[in-house]
């Protein structure tokens, strides 16, 4: 098994598990999870979801894991070093791309949840109706400086956090927001249980009207594995690149896959109570976040602790995942560019301020600049999440299926023998056969060719 001691390491297993769901978990598991149930027929929504899940999205997880330990780099050195021959290094700048897009039109979100946890604990989402909220929302979503200056204290964050390293960093911060985030998740979950609407949105959420799965709903679960588990962006082959020689690959895969789905459940659990609730439409989109879970806070007892606790949480989630899309690019710059870590971080940091600026104000003073009919924030987010991600993870699974070494595979995954992995054969049939076929489809789906 490759090993290279000069390079970092995460230094236990809870900072495997921890840095890898905080990559995973985001703002997609609480927002767009609930939405793509909603309107994907509840039920049938996630146990569709769930076998995407196993079919897919675990062999994949698995074989960024290895391919990222066995070669103890980045995704551009990776795919150099494991086919030196062809030009699948060519699969890293796709990540690398997709990294500092998601990056920067990203930060922009997670500066809204800033601005909203502001006002939730000034008492300043203090209104009486919907259209009280929705006005809000547009009026600040609309403006130049306070996203612009929001989207900059967000990015500075994340800067503070990736400077200091892998171990002192990014595994230290991990260890202590992805138990937060758990715990604020259960405190909302008993919360919205206790509401009058709990038993028809659990009922709605988890019990599957088989009826009502069909090729929409299929591609829907499909596209929210994919993307909910972060695959295709190359944060998984970094970070396993971080992986001891005693990490567990296919138990940590499993784990994280399992952590991830249980985020988007639970919100599923704090959402759909509260919907069903206050009669409201759970297919809402981001507008379910900052428009419309505010008004159903301000009708719950202790209004400003709920909304600001809420707020918390989706401020956690994002900076977890823009963590993990930062050490992309970082580990790119340092290895391949031979820079220091603090003038990666700072260049990584300087693209997307300025890439993230841009994409603040797409909804103001820039909103008539369009590419192709796109502002530059939507431009970002459709193509690094409907072309970039779905390539991304299509080339990974075919390459681990077909051209990487079997002897590196039973290597990687058994630990050099030390490990009996009894699911070996279903991992690599998926990997040649189920994977790329599904994420095909997504990725046809998203470009509206099927």
């Amino acid at each position: 098994m490759n090993e290279n001691n000069n390079r970092a390491q995460f230094t236990t297993r809870l900072g495997v598990i921890a840095t890898t769901v905080g990559s995973a978990v985001g703002l997609g598991n609480i927002w767009r999870f609930p939405y793509e149930a909603g309107t994907h027929g509840g039920g049938a929504f996630l146990f569709t979801y769930l076998c995407f899940i196993f079919l897919f999205g675990i062999p994949i997880l698995c074989a960024e894991f290895m391919i990222g330990r066995q070669t103890r780099s980045n995704i551009f050195g990776a795919f150099r070093k494991l086919r030196s021959s062809g030009q699948w290094h060519w699969v890293g700048y796709i990540g690398i791309g997709a990294s500092l897009m998601i990056l920067s039109f990203y930060s922009v979100v997670a500066g809204w949840t800033l601005e909203y946890l502001y006002q939730s604990i000034t008492g300043a989402l203090n209104f009486s109706s919907a259209e009280e909220f929705h006005k809000q929302f547009s009026t600040f979503s609309t403006g130049n400086w306070r996203p612009l200056m929001w989207t900059i204290i967000f990015l500075l964050l994340n800067f503070v956090i990736v400077i200091r390293g892998v171990q002192k960093g990014i595994e230290r911060m991990s260890n202590i927001m992805m138990p937060c985030l758990f715990i604020i998740l259960i405190i909302f979950c008993i919360n919205s249980l206790m509401m009058p609407g709990a038993v028809d949105g659990l009922k709605f959420l988890f019990t599957p009207d088989f009826s009502k799965i069909n090729s929409s709903v299929m591609i829907g679960a499909m596209g929210q594995a994919f993307f909910s588990l972060s695959l295709g962006l190359g944060t998984m082959l970094t970070y396993g690149s971080y992986f001891s020689n005693r990490t567990r690959i296919v138990r940590s895969a499993t784990t994280t896959a399992l952590l991830d789905t249980s985020v988007a459940i639970l919100a599923g659990v704090i959402i759909f109570p509260a919907v069903f609730t206050f009669g409201v439409s759970p297919a809402q989109g981001p507008t379910l976040v900052f428009e419309i879970l505010p008004n159903i806070f301000s009708q719950l007892p202790g209004s400003i602790f709920w909304s600001s606790l809420f707020f918390f949480l989706l401020f956690i989630a994002s900076l977890s995942s823009t963590i993990s899309m930062s050490e992309v690019s970082i580990a790119f710059f340092s290895e391949e560019k031979k820079m220091s870590r603090k003038k990666a971080t700072w260049l990584n940091t300087g693209i997307a301020l300025v890439f993230g600026s841009i994409c603040a104000l797409s909804f103001g003073s820039l909103s008539g600049m369009t590419i192709f009919g796109h502002t530059i924030f939507s431009l970002f987010d459709y193509v690094s999440s409907n072309i970039l991600l779905p390539a991304g993870g299509m080339f990974i699974a075919f390459f681990a299926g077909w051209l990487l070494d079997r002897n590196i595979i039973k290597s990687q995954l058994t630990n050099d023998g030390d490990v009996k992995v009894h699911v070996m054969k279903i991992i690599i049939f998926s990997l040649k056969y189920i994977a790329p076929i599904g994420i095909l489809l997504v990725f046809l789906s998203l470009i509206n060719l099927i």
